[in-house]
């Protein structure tokens, strides 16, 4: 697999969570995805997809930068850095947020097994 084909999925993810498309997020999150939260909560993938499904997050602003990838065999690691704004459950945000993200390739196909992310506050 290829950084290009890794780059071309993070950006469908992306557009994704800004659209807060559900189908598209069903499709490039593994079934069995573990994401830390910024807070530290533990949550999964039906957590993730009821956030966008039922409104409580919802983005206006989303821009993406110093995206690192590296790839190891059917693994690929993602590092990047993310400037959000939207509002979650009615209240608004704004922030920098540094994600790390792990796809692997299960069944000839490329899916979020895991996620973490940060607040950056500097």
């Amino acid at each position: 697999m290829t950084i290009e084909t890794i780059q071309a999925l993070e950006q469908q993810l992306l557009d994704a969570m800004f659209a807060s498309d559900v189908p598209a997020l069903e499709a490039l999150l593994a079934d069995e995805l573990v994401f830390i939260t910024h807070t530290g909560v533990l949550a999964n993938k039906h957590t993730d997809l009821d956030a966008h499904r039922s409104g409580l997050l919802q983005l206006t602003e989303l821009s993406s930068s110093e995206e690192q990838i590296r790839i190891y065999g059917t693994t690929a690691v993602v590092t990047l850095r993310l400037e959000l704004e939207g509002t979650f459950d009615g209240e608004a945000f704004a922030g920098n947020f540094r994600y790390t993200r792990v796809w692997a390739q299960t069944a000839g196909r490329w899916q979020v097994v895991s996620a973490h992310v940060s607040q950056v506050f500097a």
